[in-house]
């Protein structure tokens, strides 16, 4: 009787082994196949991110206080973060870098040229030659320097857009220098067949309330206008 009851337990034993042992590998095949579609959800989300990153565009704005926002609480009022605004409004995948930097000139830029071009940069704003023409540079410099810039950003990727920002001088400069000084922007375009926005300040420059304080940098609503000045231009280039 004891033999009997000892053999039954023993094979009660064993089957309840077989069962938990089919329950275990049954878990851990589930577990597998979590793992597995999690892994393949977490690929197609990230094939899905870089599809994103590699059709998304990018819109350099290289220049001076002006493009910097000087004197704005947030940069975010500033016209290239208007731009951006407008694009993602309009679902463009571009992506608009500001690269403004306050008091810059043609020379500093050139100097800067090599080091903001690491990136990928599929349309090119160039603003610059107001600090110039404000300090009396001379202008030859400041034509050398600006086609120094743009032929950097044609000698990186020659299929870059390079967009240039004209510029005006106040009347106290002098009449032959503030004509030649504007005569540069187009001139420069027309040698090197580029975009050009004939006077960015349009509509803002000289009028007290769409600037600062100090007369010349643009308010918030100065820099909306900027940023249509902009537009008129990019958009033929965005669409």
């Amino acid at each position: 009787m004891v033999s009997y009851l000892y053999t039954r337990y023993n094979w009660i034993s064993l089957k309840f082994c077989y069962f938990l042992f089919f329950s275990l590998l049954l878990s851990c095949g589930e577990n597998t196949t979590k793992k597995e579609e999690t892994n393949i959800d977490s690929s197609i989300e990230n094939s899905s991110d870089s599809a994103k990153n590699t059709l998304t565009k990018t819109i350099l704005c290289f220049g001076d206080s002006l493009t910097a926002g000087y004197g704005l609480d947030d940069i975010n009022d500033a016209y290239p973060a208007v731009l951006q605004n407008r694009l993602d409004s309009l679902g463009l995948a571009y992506t608009v870098i500001n690269s403004g930097l306050s008091g810059e000139t043609t020379a500093g830029g050139k100097s800067r040229i090599s080091w903001v071009l690491n990136q990928k940069v599929d349309v090119f704003i160039l603003e610059l030659g107001a600090n110039d023409g404000l300090r009396g540079v001379p202008l030859t410099e400041t034509r050398n320097n600006l086609q120094s810039i743009i032929d950097a950003v044609r000698k990186k990727n020659s299929e870059t857009t390079i967009i240039l920002a004209g510029m005006q001088l106040p009347p106290n400069m002098g009449p032959e220098y503030i004509t030649e000084f504007r005569n540069i922007f187009p001139d420069l375009a027309q040698k090197n067949k580029l975009a050009l926005i004939p006077f960015l300040l349009k509509d803002v420059g000289g009028i007290p309330e769409l600037n600062q304080a100090d007369g010349i940098h643009p308010t918030i609503e100065g820099q909306k206008i900027l940023a249509d000045n902009v537009w008129e231009v990019l958009k033929t280039v965005v669409k």
